[in-house]
């Protein structure tokens, strides 16, 4: 019958030991066992209190663990964490105790990627302007990919046996079911991809990828220029052979002269190689630059010039050269578009269209550079109050001009270590992941606007559910504060 409070204090005087366990019995009027009984119920609440863990180890939060939460554990492992089948298997097992096969994985798989196709094929695609097309492969199949430029959603990631012109038509033509429509396209020079294009949409325009063609003169020029390295190091060499014996025949005489000619000749080649291919870059095919009938007077230059220099190495130059003079105009057709663009800013804001391709020049030039703050200022004084709102709205013109299919490239990247772990679900499997990654919202970008927005959001201008919702393995469990 001893109230609580007193319980307390009988309690922690028996612990402190600063009477004797036979006065607290008399002064309480309990027995000495009650007052031991207490001693041992406080010392053990002080114990878990100081011995039973550190901060660290304190519960933050419980989860809900359910059938729907199981599996919503083994689809994002899989596509979050990019995680085996046995490594799903072994995190379940030791981490939450629950035993569960191969089997079970699969299948969990396997019916999400049953919803994942149903919400592909039904969205809608009239919203994509420009569409990138590319080629992937997985061992030695071809991978079809399409991808908006704008918002970076893929409307096409096939497998197939060929890629050939009747392949990519079936597969545009269901896109085009979908509402697929854009103003044009961006694609390498396969003959395949192309075609089928062709035959699928007649009248869109498919435009050239710089990026390949870049690559490609980038690295002859890199090519060439180890050429000439490795014929200074064989004069060299050849030189210290010589001086070693201390004497120079006729014949050796000849040979050093002949070696320095091959090196002065192949760094002569690499040299004007590399200023060409400086130039193609930089004044050419650069997104910031002259209208298009300059370009392609530079572009035609830069082609006589390497025809010059063929018969120098055949093998190596001609094939460069070749690609470059079939591929002018389609390379060049993304300046056009740009063009088109400058002019209607200049209509818009009644500047004249000089003024305005000055202001797109500019944006060649490092923020940080002299050069850059010097041609600023001088047009900010000729155009006054309309100098931002017209550099403003030629950075946007610009930002909205692509000229490559590197996006495509970029979700080769993502989706490499995929294609590595599991091949179980053979063509089927990449509609999961085109899900995946549309419906998967950014966690960074160096563009503002992706950030926490996924593509399918910036596509539609629309906000969605959750992708793990929408592939019906909903609801989520709540967020902690």
């Amino acid at each position: 019958m001893l109230p609580e409070s007193d319980r307390k204090d009988l309690a922690i005087q028996a612990l402190a030991r600063s009477t004797t366990i036979s006065d607290l019995s008399v002064r309480h009027r309990v027995s000495r066992k009650f007052v031991y009984q207490q001693a041992h119920k406080a010392g053990a609440a002080l114990d878990e209190a100081f011995l039973s863990g550190t901060p660290e180890d304190d519960v933050l939060f419980h989860l809900t663990v359910s059938k729907i939460w199981l599996r919503q554990v083994i689809v994002a492992l899989t596509l979050i964490c990019r995680s085996s089948y046995r490594g799903v298997v072994e995190f379940l097992r030791d981490l939450l105790g629950v035993p569960i096969s191969i089997g079970t994985v699969h299948h969990v798989l396997q019916s999400a990627t049953r919803q994942a196709d149903i919400v592909n094929h039904d969205q809608d695609l009239s919203g994509i302007l420009v569409g990138l097309h590319d080629e992937i492969f997985q061992g030695t199949l071809p991978v079809l990919a399409g991808v908006d430029a704008a918002s970076t959603y893929c409307y096409l990631l096939a497998v197939a046996e060929h890629r050939d012109a009747d392949t990519w038509g079936v597969h545009l033509l269901d896109a085009a079911r979908q509402g697929l429509k854009p103003d044009y396209t961006i694609a390498d020079a396969g003959q395949g991809l192309r075609a089928g294009q062709k035959a699928a949409w007649d009248e869109t325009p498919c435009h050239g990828d710089v990026f390949h063609i870049t690559r490609q003169y980038e690295g002859l020029a890199n090519t060439l220029s180890r050429l000439a390295k490795g014929a200074r190091s064989r004069c060299e060499k050849l030189e210290a052979k010589i001086g070693r014996t201390g004497q120079l025949g006729p014949d050796d005489e000849l040979a050093v002269e002949l070696a320095w000619q091959t090196e002065t000749q192949a760094q002569g080649l690499a040299r004007d190689i590399r200023t060409l291919t400086q130039w193609l870059s930089h004044d050419v095919l650069a997104l910031a630059g002259p209208a298009l009938a300059t370009r392609q007077m530079l572009f035609d230059f830069i082609v006589e010039e390497l025809a010059k220099r063929e018969p120098e190495d055949v093998r190596r130059i001609r094939p460069l050269r070749v690609a470059l003079q079939n591929q002018r105009d389609d390379l060049l057709a993304f300046a056009g578009v740009l063009d088109a663009k400058l002019a209607d800013i200049a209509r818009a804001h009644v500047i004249p269209e000089l003024l305005v391709r000055e202001a797109c020049v500019l944006h060649r030039l490092p923020s940080t550079s002299t050069a850059y703050w010097q041609g600023w200022n001088r047009l900010r004084a000729k155009l006054g109050d309309k100098f931002h709102p017209l550099f403003d709205a030629v950075s946007g013109a610009i930002a909205q001009t692509p000229r490559s299919s590197s996006l495509v490239e970029n979700l080769n990247s993502r989706l490499r270590n995929y294609f590595t772990l599991r091949r179980h679900l053979g063509g089927s499997y990449l509609d999961l992941l085109r899900f995946f990654l549309n419906h998967r919202r950014f966690m960074r970008s160096r563009r503002a606007e992706r950030n926490s927005a996924s593509p399918r959001e910036l596509m539609t201008g629309q906000a969605h559910p959750h992708w793990l919702t929408l592939l019906g393995l909903g609801p989520l469990q709540p967020r902690q504060a």
